[in-house]
Parts: structure tokens; C-alpha cells; sequence
């Protein structure tokens, strides 16, 4: 007869591996996973999600990450909203500050689909202000409809949406955005060259930018110093063409080459 503690060893496997199926479907649905998402969706640990993670990172179904995993395939390129909002939050609450300053009562402000300017949309939200919000990015959507005030009126972008950033891109979204003009553009981006380029992952997310640029009276860029380290493979616009990039923890070097490239640069951090 088999003892308590067999029994208990034998469906610890069954119980792993259908945890982990769980997980690969959560993978398959949105391109990536967090470890806070894996917690609160199959209500286990902290530690048991990261073994959880690791295991399946260890027979090649998911990359690890700073806070989860990511479909092997997308690993190299991005990395989902979700996880990118956990990172350098101390320099986007700064960047977010110092945007938000800019906007006026009445402006019509553009947000894009990053984690930085979504920071932004929630500053734009707490200082209450009457504003119209244009953005193609789902979770300000989201943060608009759930915690929005009156005078924010909302004015979403459609199309295509893109699990792994949560945003509208292509044809539609493009078009829906040449139909507006804003006093304001915030957005940040994959990644910035030492020439001053502006870069992105994606095809269609860079022409959704390239877009918003074109029809805002002033577009401002956010970037930490991560962004001058990281890797895009398409081009969006040079820098230089922006009314301003807010630059965080961004000197010596790396600052001059910006300002050589044309760009106009304010640092902060």
C-alpha cells in the first residue's frame, strides 16, 4: 500500500507539468509571460513559477527574461509590455514628470504604445487637466477607461493589435492617426544609434511612430541610457527631427554624440 508521501510524490509531477502546459498556452496567447502574471493566474509562488520557467526555458519551449520568459522565436527582438513596464521605473516616473509639464489645458496629446509614455499617461490622468488622448496602445486605453476623469477624452487608434506589445498597428491604425493632428507627441523607443536614429523591432510599430511624428506640433522623445546600448532593427526617424528628447542618466560620450547628430537634448538623472 502506498504510503502518504508516495502518493504526494507521484501527482507533484502530474501537478508540474500541467502548470507548465498552462504556461506554454499563456506563452502561445501573448508571446510572453511574467512571473507575476504566472503567480496570480495559477495561483502558486513566486519560487514555483520561476522553476516553473526555468524548466521549460532548460527543453527550449521559453526564453527566460528579467521577470519571466518569452516565446524563443521573439526572445531576441522584444520583450512584451508587461516585463518592459517592471524595468528602469525610476527613470520613466522622472521622464514622466518632466513631460507632463508640458502639456496645457485643452492640448491634444498623442501617447505611444511604450511603457515610458504609458507612465506619462498617468501623470496626464492625475494632474486632472482637460486634454484629448490619441494613442494606439491598449493598456492606456485600459488605464483611461478605468481610472479617467471627465475632462480626458479618449480617442482610440484601431487596427492590427500586437499581443506581444498590447498595440494597434498597420494600415488602419496609420490612417486613423493621418485624420488627426496633436499639440503633443510622447514616445520612447527600441533603441537610439550613436548617429541620433531612432530604431524599433517592429516594421509596423515604426511606421505608426514615423506617423505620429508627422502629425504632432511637437514630439518629444524618452529614453534612459538603455536605449543607447540596445539593438533595432528598423529605422523610424532621426532624432535630430523631434522638438525635443528628455534624456535619463545620458552624459559624457554618449550625450555629445546626440547633440552632434542635431538632436535637442535635456537630461535628466
Amino acid at each position: 500500500m502506498a504510503t502518504r508521501e508516495t502518493q504526494t510524490q507521484s501527482r507533484e509531477p502530474l501537478l508540474a507539468e500541467s502548470r507548465r502546459a498552462a504556461i506554454l498556452e499563456m506563452l502561445r496567447s501573448t508571446g510572453a509571460v511574467s512571473v507575476t502574471e504566472v503567480q496570480s493566474r495559477l495561483g502558486v509562488s513566486s519560487m514555483t513559477a520561476r522553476r516553473d520557467l526555468a524548466e521549460l526555458a532548460s527543453r527550449g519551449l521559453a526564453q527566460r527574461t528579467h521577470g519571466g520568459a518569452v516565446i524563443p522565436s521573439i526572445s531576441a527582438h522584444e520583450d512584451s509590455f508587461s516585463l518592459r513596464l517592471e524595468a528602469e521605473t525610476d527613470a520613466k516616473i522622472a521622464l514622466a514628470e518632466v513631460a507632463a509639464r508640458r502639456v496645457r489645458a485643452r492640448d491634444a496629446v498623442y501617447i505611444d504604445s511604450s511603457t515610458t509614455s504609458y507612465f506619462v499617461a498617468r501623470q496626464l490622468l492625475d494632474a486632472n487637466i482637460e486634454l484629448t488622448l490619441l494613442t494606439n496602445s491598449l493598456p492606456v486605453m485600459q488605464l483611461v477607461s478605468t481610472q479617467g476623469s471627465p475632462n480626458v477624452h479618449l480617442i482610440g487608434v484601431g487596427g492590427a493589435l500586437r499581443p506581444l506589445t498590447q498595440s494597434f498597428v498597420g494600415p488602419h491604425a496609420v490612417s486613423m492617426i493621418r485624420s488627426h493632428y496633436a499639440d503633443h507627441a510622447f514616445m520612447s523607443v527600441k533603441a537610439l544609434t550613436s548617429t541620433g536614429m531612432m530604431l524599433d523591432a517592429d516594421q509596423l510599430e515604426a511606421e505608426v511612430k514615423r506617423t505620429i511624428i508627422s502629425h504632432a506640433k511637437q514630439s518629444v522623445l524618452l529614453v534612459d541610457r538603455s536605449k543607447m546600448q540596445a539593438r533595432g532593427l528598423h529605422a523610424i526617424a532621426p532624432a535630430a527631427e523631434l522638438e525635443m528628447v528628455l534624456a535619463y542618466g545620458i552624459r559624457g560620450e554618449e550625450l555629445r554624440i546626440l547633440k552632434d547628430a542635431g538632436a535637442a537634448v535635456q537630461t535628466l538623472g
